[in-house]
């Protein structure tokens, strides 16, 4: 198994908040990963890299539990979650964005988070009944969207926002269900070029200032060398290798495998 931690002996001695072994996705006749196995500990922040079609979604599905493997284990803090559903594997501390915006649209802002909040709180995820304002989870959210820059933002419909609040609400939102790790699909994508820095700092204050450990598939080449402490190449459904940036980019196997693809 390819190790994270490689080169980094403080990193070694840290327990893998989330780790896969031997990770196998077959469809039909089709393999669609084959033997991925890495393991990230707890408060790194690692990326995702592969060519077009290389299984990068796919990962991130099987981690999150939207897909089932064909063969291998998904470990949260030494606990294996393989066999657990989306919401069991929120509830152990796993949270996720997708490459869509996944928010109520027509709910404000501040209620979009409230509701995450109340979910943490114990209460019941319903459309209809609101915690009430100054609440625990109603000041939670006030906190939260201040941290992430949409204090203005409050009462604004979420669906009006522009992409990149629309990405700096989903964050929010996440971070109101207190996970331990986060998986961040794309983050980038479809984000205005004058909102990238202001989202790139909310993706770094996760690891700053919240502690979480990160794994996020971006295309956005300069943002996520900017951000990530190891990379891990997938090609073809397989793991090419992980390691830090700078030995990444200057594997001759990468540079072979994004022939004609920008990295």
């Amino acid at each position: 198994m390819t190790d994270v931690t490689a080169g980094s002996s403080a990193g070694a001695r840290a327990a893998p908040a989330l780790e896969v072994r031997d990770l196998s996705l077959r469809i039909g006749g089709a393999q669609i990963l084959q033997d991925i196995s890495f393991a990230v500990p707890a408060g790194q922040i690692v990326g995702v890299i592969g060519p077009n079609g290389a299984g990068k979604t796919t990962l991130f599905n099987l981690v999150s539990g939207t897909m089932t493997p064909t063969a291998g284990q998904v470990l949260l803090d030494g606990q294996d979650i393989t066999g657990r559903s989306v919401t069991q594997r929120a509830s152990a501390g796993l949270g996720r964005t997708f490459q869509t915006s996944s928010l109520f649209p027509r709910l404000s802002v501040e209620e979009n988070v409230r509701l995450a909040a109340q979910v943490r709180e114990g209460g019941a995820l319903s459309l209809t009944r609101f915690p009430r304002r100054g609440d625990a989870a109603s000041r939670r959210a006030v906190e939260l969207l201040d941290e992430v820059g949409l204090s203005h933002r409050l009462g604004r419909m979420a669906g009006d926002l522009p992409h990149g609040d629309k990405r700096k609400l989903e964050i929010a939102m996440l971070l109101a269900t207190d996970p331990s790790v986060v998986l961040l699909d794309e983050p980038m994508a479809g984000v205005a070029s004058g909102d990238v820095d202001g989202l790139t700092e909310v993706i770094r204050s996760l690891h700053r200032d919240h502690g979480r450990t990160v794994l996020m598939v971006e295309h956005h080449m300069e943002v996520l060398l900017g951000l990530v402490e190891r990379v891990a190449v997938l090609h073809f459904g397989t793991l090419l290798t992980i390691d830090t940036p700078e030995a990444v980019m200057a594997d001759p196997t990468v540079q072979s495998a994004y022939l004609g693809e920008a990295v």
